[in-house]
């Protein structure tokens, strides 16, 4: 059973870990509307549906043949390492806390890191070297590599061979190549959610405004919510359509995603933890551990796709 984390902060009787998790999910989109499935061990393989058989039409009492098997992937969701140290100084919780609580600011911002981390290598995570990311074998795999908009498929729209202007029509493209119900989020650079801004008042309308899990205020286009992620970049390049490298041009990339169990879901042992380590030797202070073991798990591709070469 997957379980998003805001919800996991709330069975937690721990102040301070639930106080750690808000923080760690706070301004993410992604984190507050991805779930995440516990597993056992370090690693869960699964099956990813590629195709369906197709059905067919047969007459009364008419032979019926056999049909095409559906096709799968076989593969392994690996749990990484995410975590910082935080380090309390004595001298400062001791002098200073009469204004505010060391404590709870050093473990913010180790949880801060987290989050940051996570949003960056949920999409350009990579554990090969791939379209100019430099390979890093401890990482998830991002949307970049799950999607592999270096290759075309039909989960890869491309706005032109080499990019083109944001258009409501591609928008609108990349949204229907989410089968199986809309997506629940459009992830985006802020450039393009001023684009669709600008597109939608061109139009003669403002898009939806709502209320979001943690009762932030939330854009909505055809009813999905649209994300922020900084970490998008504005730069990619393409070339036949498909992206060459994620520096040296002007486009960026939109993603529409479905979550949860049988789409994109995140995995995790444990949640994310705090470890108190005790005092340092080497210093006057306190260290803790803030950790997080967690991977990313591609269900199905037709749960996702990329719309590439967006530019303004």
């Amino acid at each position: 059973m997957s379980i998003l984390l805001a919800q996991a902060a709330k069975l937690s009787n721990d102040v301070l870990l639930q106080g750690v998790i808000e923080t760690v999910i706070k301004d993410s989109p992604i984190l507050q509307t991805m779930p995440f499935v516990e597993i056992n061990g370090n690693a869960l393989t699964y099956n990813r549906e590629t195709a369906l058989a197709a059905a067919t039409w047969y007459a009364p009492l008419g032979a019926w043949s056999s049909t095409t098997a559906p096709t799968f992937d076989q593969l392994t969701a690996t749990l990484c390492v995410l975590g910082r140290n935080a380090d309390l100084d004595n001298y400062i919780k001791q002098t200073r806390s009469n204004i505010q609580d060391i404590e709870s600011v050093v473990l913010e911002l180790a949880a801060k890191s987290l989050r940051q981390e996570f949003e960056r290598a949920f999409i350009y995570g990579s554990t090969t070297a791939y379209l100019g990311i430099t390979a890093d074998a401890n990482s998830i795999e991002g949307l970049i590599k799950l999607i592999l908009t270096g290759t075309a498929s039909s989960q890869v729209i491309a706005m032109a061979a080499t990019g083109a202007t944001l258009t409501l029509a591609k928008l609108d493209e990349l949204i229907d190549a989410v089968l199986g119900g809309k997506p629940d989020l459009l992830l985006m650079s802020r450039r393009s959610r001023r684009k669709i801004n600008a597109l939608a008042r061109a139009a003669g309308a403002n898009l939806e405004v709502g209320t979001g899990k943690l009762g932030e205020f939330v854009q909505f286009y055809n009813g999905i919510p649209i994300g922020v992620n900084d970490y998008i970049s504005n730069a990619h390049t393409l070339a036949g359509s498909v992206e060459t490298a994620i520096t040296g041009a002007t486009n960026s990339t939109i993603y529409a995603l479905q979550f949860g169990e049988g789409a994109v879901c995140g995995a995790t042992n444990g949640g994310i933890q705090v470890e108190p380590l005790g005092a340092l030797e080497a210093a006057d202070a306190n260290r803790f551990r803030v950790k997080w073991y967690c991977g990313l798990i591609d269900f199905c591709v037709q749960k996702r796709a990329a719309l590439i070469g967006v530019q303004d």
